[in-house]
């Protein structure tokens, strides 16, 4: 649980900052919709997430891309299954690869690339986003996890002026393991925001 409640969001919150990063549009969206909605005589509050909801669709793209970890702890066939046209026979360890199923470009429209906007509509399909699992088995902190990192994103983006090094975005290379990290970690400049500085 200790691993799970700490690895998982500060790798979400280097991918998406690394999105926002090389997506200045998005970015530029975010810091928007706070200044609408929150303003900047206070941070980021919990109460405010529900208001936020590009800023959710921002942490659910890039779950989408970079699942923390893409392949789901395995299931057990309970009993004979065909997935696929495959028979599966009772007893067969699975492992769900949520990183192609969300890639899968049957699944999404321009699948590689990042697109916030298409959580903008409501999806009723429940199996979109796989990176805290589903059903009975599903990760007891999803609601925890969103929380923290819709107030520690939000709380980044309000309170900070970033901007990459130099020119060239932010390499987006992988370092495929149990967890999904970052090849090269993420390095950015910032600097408090002038009209929140008052706050910090």
């Amino acid at each position: 649980m200790l691993v799970a409640g700490t690895e998982t969001p500060y790798l979400t919150l280097e991918w998406s900052m690394s999105l926002l990063l090389n997506n200045p549009k998005a970015m530029e969206t975010v810091k928007n919709e706070i200044k609408n909605h929150v303003g900047f005589e206070c941070l980021v509050q919990e109460s405010d997430l529900g208001k936020l909801s590009y800023l959710q669709n921002v942490i659910n793209e890039s779950l989408r891309l970079y699942p923390t970890l893409p392949l789901l702890l395995s299931r057990e066939a309970s009993d004979d299954i065909i997935i696929g046209g495959y028979l599966v026979p009772r007893g067969t360890m699975l492992m769900v690869n949520a990183w192609a199923i969300q890639r899968d470009p049957v699944l999404s429209d321009e699948h590689d690339k990042f697109i916030p906007e298409r959580f903008d509509r409501r999806v009723d399909d429940k199996y979109k986003i796989l990176a805290f699992s589903v059903g009975r088995r599903g990760c007891p902190g999803t609601n925890l996890g969103y929380r923290v990192l819709g107030l520690t994103l939000g709380t980044l983006i309000q309170a900070f002026e970033w901007e990459g090094l130099g020119i060239e975005e932010v390499d987006m290379s992988a370092f495929q393991g149990l967890s999904m990290a970052k090849l090269k970690p993420l390095q950015a400049v910032c600097k408090p925001c002038s009209n929140i500085t008052h706050i910090l």
